[in-house]
């Protein structure tokens, strides 16, 4: 439905008569289809983002005070979920232009502030003993704690045109590392590596390699494609498999592996402000990294809420270079000699 609101002005909604919060939308007046539709998400889980952020974004050394809280969140939420910045999303709920971007920019700030609550590997047994049997139940592969990989969101050239950014295929991007359960859920997400960095060599650089090698995560390992070189944590395919059993493992490999892929699909097919269809970000690589992440962990988020988009068709594209390598055999022989006890034990 339409709702008819002039916009206001900026300077008024800043320095407003004593600085008071400006309502100028309800949520209570429109339907949940009308706020999917345009927000992305339904009252109920609009509600509780205002419970979980609205003490960050009513603090009184934001510039932004005059704005409500539920109103800066249905700024951030369209944004991300449309891809449209600023003038539609902000005629929508009365604010101008320059409000639009203070208020994206304060709900990501307080997103990022949060994403270790919402972005994390779990830590007592029975939910990791959990996790594994979800990735079991998918093809077969025992021990799974995770699937990793890397994708590609385009962003505007830095103003330095610092050439990091420069991925394979000549545009500016960030190449952000994931890591997700067998429902699509993040474990792990490092979005800030410029695109000119392969596959291979952010994980190498990543947190969560120091993670991993530092055993925080034991009894188990993370599945990775072949841009990966194999580790004791870190299971990849073989390359050229020639037995049965090594059919069936990188079968039940790929089988597994592929929910990161979806899980990708489904990110920028509800954010679509990462998705490409609208223009890269118009970001510094700095800020570009913080809206990535902050659409992580409203993924996240999305999900604890039983708000699955899986079902839903895939719609833009998200920069993603095809990685070109070559596979080597890995050095690591106690990683060959976990895989071949994996092979005999459960493919052969």
């Amino acid at each position: 439905m339409a709702v008819p609101i002039a916009v206001l002005d900026c300077d008024l909604l800043l320095y407003g008569r004593g600085h008071r919060t400006l309502d100028r939308f309800k949520l209570e007046d429109v339907t949940d289809e009308y706020l999917v539709s345009t927000y992305g998400f339904p009252r109920e889980f609009i509600y509780y983002l205002v419970d979980l952020l609205g003490a960050s974004l009513s603090r009184p050394t934001q510039r932004s005070r005059a704005i409500s809280p539920e109103t800066q969140i249905l700024a951030a939420l369209g944004f991300y979920t449309s891809g449209s910045f600023q003038t539609r999303m902000g005629d929508a709920i009365g604010i101008s232009q320059a409000s639009m971007s203070r208020c994206v920019a304060n709900v990501t700030e307080a997103l990022v502030e949060r994403a270790s609550q919402f972005i994390h590997f779990p830590e007592d047994e029975a939910t990791v003993q959990s996790l594994k049997d979800d990735f079991y139940g998918l093809a077969g592969m025992p021990g799974v704690l995770g699937v990793v990989d890397c994708t590609h969101v385009a962003i505007k050239a830095p103003n330095a045109e610092d050439l990091s950014y420069v991925n394979r295929k000549g545009l500016h991007s960030l190449n952000c590392l994931m890591v997700c359960d067998a429902r699509g859920v993040l474990l792990s997400a490092e979005t800030h590596w410029p695109g000119s960095l392969p596959d291979c060599t952010v994980l190498q650089q990543a947190a969560l390699t120091s993670q991993f090698e530092a055993e925080l995560h034991k009894d188990g390992w993370l599945l990775g494609d072949s841009s990966f070189s194999l580790r004791t944590w870190l299971m990849t395919p073989l390359h050229i498999p020639e037995t049965p059993a090594e059919y069936r493992y990188n079968m039940a490999h790929s089988a597994t592996h592929n929910v990161i892929e979806r899980t990708f699909r489904t990110i920028r097919s509800r954010f679509r402000c990462l998705d490409g269809s609208k223009g890269t970000l118009q970001y510094s690589p700095e800020k570009s990294s913080h809206i990535i992440l902050a659409c992580c962990v409203l993924h996240n988020i999305s999900l604890e809420h039983g708000l699955d988009v899986w079902s839903s068709p895939a719609t833009g594209h998200m920069e993603q270079p095809e990685e070109e390598y070559e596979q080597m055999e890995s050095m690591d022989s106690e990683a060959c000699r976990i895989r071949q006890e994996l092979l005999l034990t459960h493919f052969s």
